[in-house]
């Protein structure tokens, strides 16, 4: 198969586990010079080397803080200095929580909207300064399809998915003159590690909303990884401004 993500340069956000870390091994796997962000260290080390030698490609650990602007744009400037470019950029970090209406606190609302969208609007803003230098690139954030059909219990989430599916709009349309394509990919229901901690004494409630899924199955990382490949290739270079739901069919 061809490596649609030959030698371009990639940043991964929230890539220390979940679908953040699939969506990596695929962008390597692809051909990409991949760098993986995340909070903390903790085994992307060692992963990143294996990962680069079992894709014969670069995959290189960033930590840092996407909540702080002056890490943030240190992080960018290392691989622009490094690279001498940035060509895609995959905002996935987020924070998840479940809780009713009633139950949602001022301090997790402004903790989720400080991760889950102000950092992307940061994201985009130093890194299509940098992506302007070199004629472009483009950007896949990552959304929810809770952001377009809600969930009861999670307002806050679905209120910060629903910011990243506006702006991930309104950026397309400004920052097309410049050569630079923003979409976004909206998972469904995705069976990771934090589904099971979310779900894992919810089995009636998980398998009736299974029923709803056309396709009959929940998710997988790899599903979501592929979509973000084909946004950040050149397969995709008509393609700014949408939205693509990998959800198996749920919401029509």
């Amino acid at each position: 198969m061809d490596r649609l993500l030959e030698k371009k340069v990639c940043l991964i956000t929230g890539a220390g586990r979940g679908i953040g870390r699939v969506i990596a091994d695929r962008f390597a796997r692809d051909g990409a010079i991949v760098y993986i962000n995340d909070i903390k260290l903790e085994d992307m080390d060692s992963w990143a080397e294996s990962c680069s030698q079992l894709y014969r490609t670069k995959v290189v650990p960033l930590c840092f803080d996407v909540t702080d602007s002056v890490a943030l744009k240190a992080g960018l400037m290392d691989i622009y200095k490094t690279e001498g470019k940035i060509d895609c950029i995959v905002n996935n970090a987020a924070i998840i929580a479940n809780q009713k209406l009633g139950m949602v606190t001022k301090s997790l609302l402004e903790r989720m909207f400080n991760v889950n969208v102000f950092a992307v609007i940061d994201m985009l803003q130093i890194a299509s300064r940098l992506m302007s230098r070199n004629g472009g690139g483009c950007f896949v954030n990552i959304a929810s399809i809770t952001g377009i059909v809600g969930s009861p219990g999670q307002v806050a989430y679905s209120s910060t998915k629903g910011a990243i599916i506006s702006m991930t709009k309104s950026a397309a349309k400004e920052l097309a003159p410049l050569h630079i394509r923003v979409n976004a990919v909206a998972p469904g229901i995705v069976k990771t590690e934090r589904f099971d901690e979310l779900y894992a004494d919810h089995g009636e409630t998980i398998d009736s909303r299974i029923e709803k899924i056309a396709l009959g199955r929940l998710g997988t990382p790899e599903d979501i990884a592929n979509a973000c490949s084909f946004l950040a290739s050149d397969r995709a270079s008509y393609i700014s401004g949408q939205v693509l739901g990998v959800d198996g069919c749920a919401t029509i």
